[in-house]
């Protein structure tokens, strides 16, 4: 029910931020319009998978500096 009402939250409020960008927006500098999910971090973008990697290269790159 937390998370519902998080998310009604940042709707909400996605809403408003991508309004008042679109009035102050040069459209020479950025022809597209602002979205509400531009602005939205509960909605999940398109974004690429993060790469994973093996904990022993982590170890060896952060810890004995190799």
């Amino acid at each position: 029910m937390t998370d519902a009402k998080r998310r009604e939250t940042w709707t909400h409020t996605s809403h408003l931020l991508a309004q008042l960008a679109n009035v102050h927006r040069d459209p020479k500098r950025k022809p597209r319009p602002y979205s509400a999910r531009d602005f939205n971090p509960t909605v999940q973008a398109n974004l690429p998978p993060k790469p994973k990697a093996n904990i022993r290269i982590l170890k060896d790159v952060f810890v004995d500096r190799k």
